[in-house]
């Protein structure tokens, strides 16, 4: 305190000072005035500044104390800057909390599939969130924060969890298998990669990876904020801690949804994947070990279809919903019924039927596995074992009973391992087909250019031995954005006619915006192509010996289909000879390309016996059977 502040409280401590007159009176003789006796100014400052300051009163500030947070001598502006700028700050924080709050509790009670995501998903309580509060509540210190670091992580990685459940349920319809499916992420990748670059593809990586850092330090900041709110409100927390407890332990005795543990048992069901992949291993085992034709000699085997030429064609995403949805049915229906009369008027039958995929929305050469081998393989783990066994597959049976088998493999864009598994006599990848046109998002080439190809190298040369052909057809592969246009097949050649914009039917610029509708569309105008790209081959090549078999691999992916639309894909075999088609007469399909409502389902698996059965000799006594269909 100033020595002049002091005397300022002495003064009016004593009463109101009479002023001083400042002028003395001259003396007579003119000469200057003595000094007043008394202490001169300089002793009474040193006496006021020694002298013992007086005592405020009680409740009282000292002026002249500097605010805490304002430098002693700030002006107004300068401490009404401060308070505005301690009021911004004291409503941040306040605001963090909140949002810290709100983000744990979303990543809780956040379901793991898109189509659950709604307002009644989040009037919930999570049981998970009153457990780790509890905790925080009755440790300290170092302990509290570590634990809340650790609640922290597992919340992001959680959260990380939930969303691969996501995009696995829009893409595949299922959940993500953390021991499995982390394979899947490089196929993802390169599905990207082909549908808008390599770029694009990097760029996509980047910021993934960025995306999920962000959420795990974002989650871990939360609750270690949380914690410390904890910290400092310890009775306020017990109180609303042990509320939130009583609502949840009412609403789970009376069943109502707001008691919510879906957290821990989501947990529970990604950690029994560990278990259970290590028993689907050995059950595989013992499964891929019974085959009832491991030892059938090849003069046994497909007698019915000596001289023929056999392909198998799998038409990517050809669903039930292709011929049966309300949005897709009449067009792709058109498709099939006009296919059906125009091969009739060149003696072409066909009977139709569905088999069930063991996958959806991808994975088609988990489809192709099943198809070809006889059993069911739904997963990663098994498509590795089945690769590493020496399982009997349809393609390996045609070729042990005489046939040349050739794989037509338009999007094996890399080495194809699987080539030596099935055993062809040879094999044309993306590179060998010597495409030279452009590409159509994820699909290399059009089927049409395909099909061609296969017709030109593999059955034009006039008494050819004959020939099992397995074509995977790529070109209503997601995302359905470009689509190419039926060509006259002279016109075909090597592929550069497709540069022309005549040959292409639909290509958006923009494939990633498109709406649901317009994917929709182009899912169904994708189809239509690929169906009219194998009846308009069987028109234009088709002969007596000509037998096709053409499938579905699985359903679309479900943002074309809805949640849960079952497995089932069409299945049809056309043929010109009425010996092929009375032989499955008994399979009890429906006449024509298009299968109804109500045809025959069988399991994918059980195909390859039925087939190997119905056109050649029974299994060997004491063999044991094939499952039925269902």
């Amino acid at each position: 305190m100033s020595v002049l502040s002091r005397l300022r409280r002495r003064a009016t401590a004593e009463g109101p000072a009479r002023p001083a007159d400042p002028t003395p009176e001259p003396r007579p003789d003119g000469a200057a005035l003595d000094p007043p006796a008394g202490p001169s100014v300089g002793a009474a400052a040193v006496d006021a500044a020694s002298a013992p300051a007086p005592e405020l009163p009680a409740g009282a500030e000292d002026p002249d104390a500097p605010i805490a947070s304002e430098p002693a001598g700030a002006t107004t502006d300068d401490a009404v800057a401060g308070g505005r700028g301690r009021r911004v700050r004291t409503v941040a924080a306040r605001v963090t909390t909140v949002a810290a709050g709100l983000l744990v509790f979303a990543v809780l009670v956040a379901p793991n599939r898109l189509d659950q995501l709604g307002p009644a998903a989040f009037l919930r309580i999570p049981v998970e969130g009153l457990v780790a509060a509890a905790l925080l509540l009755v440790l300290r210190g170092v302990a509290r924060r570590a634990v809340a670091v650790l609640c922290g992580v597992a919340l992001g990685l959680l959260a990380v969890v939930k969303l691969l459940d996501m995009g696995m349920s829009a893409s595949l319809a299922r959940p993500f298998d953390l021991v499995l499916d982390w394979v899947l992420l490089d196929d993802a990748y390169g599905f990207v990669r082909d549908s808008v670059g390599r770029a694009g593809a990097v760029g996509a990586i980047v910021a993934l990876v960025a995306a999920v850092g962000a959420l795990v330090v974002l989650t871990t900041r939360s609750v270690l904020r949380l914690a410390r709110l904890v910290s400092r409100h310890d009775r306020r927390a017990v109180r609303v801690l042990a509320g939130c407890a009583a609502v949840w332990v009412a609403g789970a005795t009376i069943g109502v949804p707001v008691a919510d543990s879906g957290t821990s048992r989501l947990v529970g069901q990604h950690v029994g994947q560990l278990g259970a992949g290590l028993r689907d291993r050995e059950a595989f085992a013992a499964e891929a070990a019974d085959d009832a034709f491991r030892d059938a000699p090849g003069d046994e085997l497909l007698t019915a279809l000596r001289g023929k030429d056999v392909i198998v064609a799998f038409v990517e995403s050809y669903g039930r919903d292709a011929v049966q949805d309300p949005e897709f049915a009449p067009q792709v229906g058109e498709v099939l019924d006009g296919g059906t009369r125009r091969l009739a008027e060149r003696g072409f039958h066909a009977r139709s039927g569905f088999l069930t995929s063991p996958t959806a929305g991808g994975g088609s050469w988990l489809a192709h596995d099943t198809l070809l081998s006889g059993l069911w393989v739904d997963n990663q783990q098994r498509h590795l074992s089945l690769l590493a066994g020496d399982r009997l597959t349809l393609n390996g049976a045609f070729r042990r009973a005489g046939w040349q088998t050739v794989g037509v493999m338009p999007a094996a864009t890399q080495p194809w391992p699987e080539k030596s598994f099935f055993g062809f006599d040879r094999y044309h990848d993306a590179a060998g087909l010597d495409y030279r046109g452009p590409k159509f998002n994820y699909a290399p080439m059009p089927d049409q250019y395909t099909l061609a190809t296969f017709q030109r190298r593999e059955r034009a040369t006039p008494g050819h031995a004959p020939i099992m052909a397995e074509i995977p057809l790529i070109s209503s592969h997601s995302p359905w954005a470009a689509i190419p246009r039926m060509l006259d097949w002279d016109h075909v050649g090597d592929g550069s006619v497709y540069r022309r914009p005549t040959s292409v039917a639909v290509n958006p610029k923009d494939v990633v915006g498109r709406s649901a509708t317009e994917v929709r569309t182009g899912y169904r105008r994708s189809i239509e192509y690929s169906l009219n790209s194998l009846i308009s081959y069987v028109e234009t090549y088709g002969d007596d010996n000509l037998v096709l078999v053409f499938l579905g691999d699985h359903q679309p992916a479900p943002v074309v289909t809805g949640e849960d639309a079952g497995r089932d894909v069409p299945i049809t075999i056309v043929a010109h000879d009425p010996a092929v088609l009375a032989r499955v007469a008994a399979w009890g399909w429906d006449e024509g390309l298009r299968p109804g409502p109500s045809a025959p389902v069988w399991r994918m698996d059980t195909f390859r016996d039925r087939f190997l059965r119905t056109f050649g000799p029974q299994p060997q006594a004491g063999a044991a059977a094939p499952p039925s269909p269902r």
